[in-house]
């Protein structure tokens, strides 16, 4: 498992948040691109959900819009997800307003 992680790292960035409002849920974690829907989960135990949250990471680079379905996410993961936000219109400008 190392090694996938390993390999995952180098392609995702990581980084701490003080608040991402799943405070009733932590550990929490974040997967957002440019283009895709953002997903967050919730309930995250350090020390068993890592790799399926790297398995996660594969399936969500290899995602054209980022869109997956609870069947395809791992198992260990069920019930954890807290949202999936749909990608922002490519019509969209920087303020998020959509060109009309």
């Amino acid at each position: 498992m190392a090694s996938a992680a390993g390999g995952v790292a180098q392609r995702f960035s990581g980084f701490g948040i003080a608040c991402m409002a799943g405070c009733a849920r932590p550990c929490t974690v974040a997967f957002q691109a440019s283009g895709k829907a953002t997903y967050l989960f919730g309930d995250i135990d350090p020390a068993d959900d890592v790799g399926p949250l790297v398995t996660f990471a594969q399936l969500y680079e290899t995602s054209a819009d980022g869109w997956t379905r609870s069947g395809e996410r791992p198992p260990a993961l069920a019930g954890k997800t807290l949202a999936r936000v749909p990608a922002l219109s490519r019509d969209a400008n920087a303020d998020g307003e959509i060109a009309t």
